[in-house]
């Protein structure tokens, strides 16, 4: 009886692993959706986006160090259409993606705390030398 249930379990697993291995590879991958027409909110809020990072002491430093005054970086951007004005708010937004450490050194010191309180709550003595 048992040599029968495994020759049905091996033929059963040989045929879906056949069924499994002919399946036809599928390339497929993200595709960016944009939007049809940007609405007047979206420029307001990628203009002041842009606003803001401009305000930023490092980023008006660089620009006047590049000889561009703040008239002449008004006058340019003005002259961006929709589209473009919203290319330009995205990447200023990916560059933003790093932010600063602090929150990642206060997840770090609350993860050491937290494996302290464990060890010791188990009985566990932790020495140090």
């Amino acid at each position: 009886m048992k040599r029968k249930l495994a020759r049905f379990v091996a033929w059963y697993m040989a045929i879906v692993m056949m069924l499994l291995g002919s399946a036809p590879p599928v390339d497929a991958g993200f595709s960016p959706s944009e939007p049809l027409a940007p609405c007047p909110a979206s420029r307001l809020a990628d203009w002041q986006g842009i606003q803001k990072a401009l305000e930023s002491k490092v980023v008006a430093e660089r620009l006047r160090a590049l000889g561009f005054s703040p008239d002449e970086i008004q006058s340019r951007l003005s002259r961006l259409d929709d589209r473009q004005l919203h290319q330009l708010a995205q990447k200023i937004d990916e560059l933003r993606v790093g932010g600063d450490a602090g929150e990642l050194i206060i997840v770090a010191l609350l993860t050491a705390i937290l494996v302290v309180l464990i060890f010791y709550m188990a009985g566990h003595r932790i020495v140090v030398k």
